[in-house]
């Protein structure tokens, strides 16, 4: 399956969180934004400052999101892209995650192929199913 993960589906897997998407194994093709990479990295910062979290655990943190990176196709944040992600939507969205629905669009509009949203984020997947995406991970 072909699948574009949002960065909450990617940072429950890299952090070791409950209810993880139990769809993963079934991906053959990730697919995010660029802007996975800042949104994981912001998100291991912010642990290690305001949580008693060990260095070590944070270290294991950061390389277990590299590893996932390199396996994850991501979408380059462009202008055509940003300028998209700035329109009007069906549904109630917010800016990262406008920038992930849009990115998901754009490449499915590239590519020809259908693909599924994977989100924990239910505004987001309202939104995704808006635009015709087949979603889980709510």
């Amino acid at each position: 399956m072909i699948c574009y993960l949002d960065s909450s589906v990617v940072l429950r897997m890299v952090l070791h969180q409950p209810n993880t998407l139990r769809e993963w194994s079934k991906i053959e093709q990730g697919l995010s934004s660029r802007l996975l990479r800042l949104e994981g990295f912001r998100a291991l910062d912010r642990l290690r400052c305001v949580s008693d979290v060990t260095g070590e655990i944070i270290a294991e943190c950061r390389s277990r999101l590299f590893q996932y990176l390199k396996k994850i196709g991501l979408v380059p944040l462009t202008e055509r892209v940003l300028a998209r992600a700035e329109q009007s939507m069906p549904t109630v969205v917010g800016s990262l995650d406008s920038i992930h629905l849009v990115s998901a669009l754009y490449w499915r509009e590239q590519h020809g192929t259908d693909l599924i949203f994977a989100t924990h984020d239910t505004q987001l997947a309202l939104a995704a199913n808006a635009h015709g995406f087949k979603v889980i991970g709510v």
